[in-house]
């Protein structure tokens, strides 16, 4: 099979390779029910060194970064009480913590979580969290440039190996909320 965008080696529907998943992510690729197919959540075989964005776009073609998306592990804290949320933006943004997210979440602080506390509460590796199979109780914020494009680079779970997502899918997500500007340049 051949990507929907970048250039890949190996790329497979994600429902034929659920064993090179994490069991969250394969899990919920599994159990998909969106109006999008599983069949076009596509898998591609990745070099883990080359997992952060600015190298993988060098590696595996720079017009990848304006298709891609980082998933944020973010804390929203009131009243002694913290509450963990998942963040979608475009790799060319960030992620408007102090407004939007804290905001979003009716929080008093906000930050992004610490990286024990992200992988160790999602089960991923750090620089592969991707928001298909999170905790089904976490609110995941997805910016609207997200879900406007046909297909989204992101993390598979693992830092070898990404999920290229057709856009729309991220509002289909459990907890899903798409917002304007969740993402500054």
């Amino acid at each position: 099979m051949r990507a929907p965008i970048g250039h890949f080696d190996r790329a497979l529907p994600a429902p034929d390779c659920l064993d090179e998943l994490i069991a969250p992510v394969a899990d919920a690729v599994r159990r998909w029910s969106g109006s999008v197919p599983a069949d076009q959540f596509v898998y591609v075989d990745t070099d883990p060194q080359w997992a952060d964005t600015a190298v993988f776009v060098e590696h595996y073609g720079r017009e990848l970064l304006e298709q891609s998306a980082n998933c944020v592990v973010v804390a929203g804290k009131r009243g002694g009480e913290t509450s963990l949320a998942a963040c979608v933006v475009l790799s060319t943004t960030r992620v408007d913590v102090n407004g939007a997210v804290r905001r979003q979440l009716g929080a008093r602080k906000a930050s992004f979580a610490a990286m024990d506390t992200a992988t160790g509460e999602t089960g991923m590796e750090y620089g592969g969290i991707t928001p298909i199979g999170l905790p089904a109780d976490w609110p995941v914020l997805v910016d609207a440039a997200v879900v406007d494009l046909p297909y989204v680079l992101v993390g598979s779970g693992r830092r070898r190996g990404k999920l290229l997502v057709p856009g729309k899918a991220f509002a289909e997500l459990p907890e899903a909320v798409v917002l304007d500007g969740l993402g500054l340049s």
